[in-house]
């Protein structure tokens, strides 16, 4: 309970004047609000039977009161001092409790609540806590890349718009940045604005790298009060582009390939490993003592054997450090003596090698005309089916595309040669005569006759096989005859003769056919005489059957003439 005002002292004025001066019985009251938000005070007494009104006030710093609201207890009406900063914003209940929108910073006071009566004021203090939740950290102005052993900024955590002050932490792939000489330096700083009151949280980190440093995350958070306690927010993770010198050097043959053939194109490719990678080297090749200064590539164009060897590269201010590689240039040639085209004469000798020179073994297959020999060919004396078309080739197994081939085209020529033979017709009426031809080119064959007789099949050719052929004829000779064959080809003419006697069997065969012809003649005859005899003989049959009774006398006469027509028809 208030101490009692001095009954002289009845007015209103005088009431707040001791008002002033009195402090309420009840203890601290706090009430917390969010930036924004709407802080709502209730007024923590109980309201009396005799209350003329109630009164809310704030206190500046130096303990004077301000009065911002007021209400009747008889006439139920509200009353706002005018008061600028709480313009619009306040709100006074029936129970004397108090509201005010919008939260500011400002608004961080002590406010008192009063009921007065005509004797006495109830007082009970309030104080309002506002706090602003910061905005997300960010890391800004950051480093484009760090170096390793340097110290460097890495970049800066920047949290705005808090209150109270947050506070900033870094973070190295989740585990927290401490400071450390030489190694991390870490600098806080805080600005408030001075028309909001809110504070903005900078932290700058400077931090040494090494390469174990390399796609690691930093983060930082801020950590702020909040109305119901302690928060953390956290950035975004940022990974840095770490710098650092080359330890090693490589070099590379491109592009990749088991083995390398004369007429290839190689580049040669010098890598070093650091960060960034170096952009130039020395190039050094078999053979010349003197770097070649190029990018990190250097091409060979149509490399022959006598590139084989060793290859080094370097970097251009640190020669010492060095790669080299070893390149092999697999070569393969192949002669073939005799190659081309090659004319022979038949039983001629032909000495054919196929000489393979190549960077490693190689593998040798002979062709004549598409088809593999089980053997290199060797002539000693030449026939007219070895001619044709030979091909020795050779290839690298190891190597791809590395092959060699050449060709032998070998004709075997010869002058034409003759053979006749004869074969007579089982019926003997004919005869074949056949003229074995052999030869290259393919000799024309001629045949002539010499006497008479019939050509029965003029002439009959076989193929053409490694230099052979024949014709044949059918003759069938009515006397001797001389059958002479002609073979011809641009080497020589030949000519060979075969003499046939006429048919041996001719004379027997007309006795023959005349005896065959007498024998169907005799044939006829008999059977014409037979016919007339049965004729006479049926006729006088019925004759004496008429006369039988007369002529009995006849009858030995007829029986005998029976029996001579019968002889004469046997």
């Amino acid at each position: 309970m208030a101490p009692k005002v001095s009954p002289s002292c009845r007015l209103v004025f005088c009431l707040l004047i001791s008002a002033a001066v009195l402090r309420p019985g009840l203890g601290w009251y706090t009430v917390n609000s969010a930036y924004g938000d709407t802080i709502v005070m209730p007024c923590r007494l109980d309201v009396p039977q005799n209350l003329m009104f109630g009164k809310w006030k704030y206190e500046k710093p130096d303990g004077s009161p301000v009065f911002i609201a007021f209400r009747s207890s008889t006439k139920k009406s509200v009353q706002y001092d005018d008061v600028p900063e709480y313009k619009d914003r306040l709100s006074l209940s029936e129970n004397y409790t108090l509201s005010i929108n919008n939260a500011k910073i400002s608004d961080e006071k002590r406010f008192v609540c009063m009921l007065v009566t005509e004797d006495n004021v109830f007082e009970a203090p309030t104080l309002v806590k506002v706090f602003k939740q910061p905005s997300k950290p960010e890391i800004v102005n950051q480093a484009p890349y760090l170096e390793t052993e340097q110290l460097k900024k890495l970049g800066d955590c920047i949290s705005r718009d808090s209150y109270p002050e947050g506070n900033i932490t870094w973070y190295r792939n989740g585990k927290v940045l401490h400071p450390l000489v030489g190694e991390v330096d870490i600098l806080f700083k805080k600005e408030i604005d001075p028309v909001t009151q809110l504070y903005t949280m900078t932290s700058s980190l400077e931090y040494k790298t090494t390469k174990a440093d390399i796609q690691m995350p930093f983060t930082c958070s801020v950590t702020y009060y909040g109305p119901s306690g302690q928060k953390t927010i956290h950035s975004e993770q940022t990974i840095f582009d770490i710098y650092y010198p080359t330890e090693q050097v490589t070099i590379q043959v491109l592009p990749p390939k088991n083995a390398i053939k004369e007429g290839d194109n190689i580049t040669l490719q010098c890598l070093g490993n650091g960060n960034p990678p170096p952009e130039e080297f020395m190039f050094y090749l078999p053979g010349q003592p003197e770097g070649i200064r190029s990018s990190n590539t250097y091409t060979l164009t149509d490399v022959r054997r006598n590139a084989t060897g060793d290859y080094k590269c370097s970097l251009i201010d640190k020669r010492s450090m060095i790669a080299s590689t070893t390149i092999t240039v697999h070569y393969l040639d192949l002669s073939l003596n005799p190659s081309g085209e090659v004319t022979k004469q038949i039983g001629d000798a032909l000495p054919v090698s196929c000489t393979i020179s190549a960077s490693r073994n190689a593998t040798v297959v002979w062709m004549k005309d598409n088809i593999r020999l089980r053997s290199s060919p060797s002539f000693s004396s030449l026939h007219y089916q070895d001619a044709g078309n030979y091909v020795c080739e050779t290839a690298l197994q190891e190597v791809e595309g590395l092959k060699k081939r050449e060709s032998l085209t070998l004709i075997v020529e010869g002058k034409p040669q003759i053979k006749m033979t004869k074969k007579t017709d089982p019926s003997g009426l004919s005869k074949t005569i056949i003229c074995h031809v052999e030869g290259f080119p393919k000799p024309a064959i001629q045949w002539t006759i010499t006497g008479s007789g019939s050509v029965i099949n003029q002439t009959e050719e076989s193929p053409y096989i490694n230099g052979r052929y024949y014709s044949k004829i059918i003759i069938s000779p009515e006397e001797n005859v001389t059958l002479t064959c002609t073979a011809e080809n641009q080497l020589e003419r030949t000519v060979n003769s075969l003499n046939v006697s006429a048919n041996e069997n001719r004379e027997k065969v007309n006795d023959q056919a005349k005896l065959i012809v007498g024998i169907v003649v005799g044939l006829l005859l008999a059977a014409l005489v037979a016919g007339v005899v049965y004729w006479l003989y049926m006729k006088k049959s019925k004759t004496a059957s008429k006369h039988v009774n007369k002529d009995l006398g006849n009858m030995e006469e007829n029986k005998k003439l029976e029996e001579n027509n019968h002889k004469t028809e046997a």
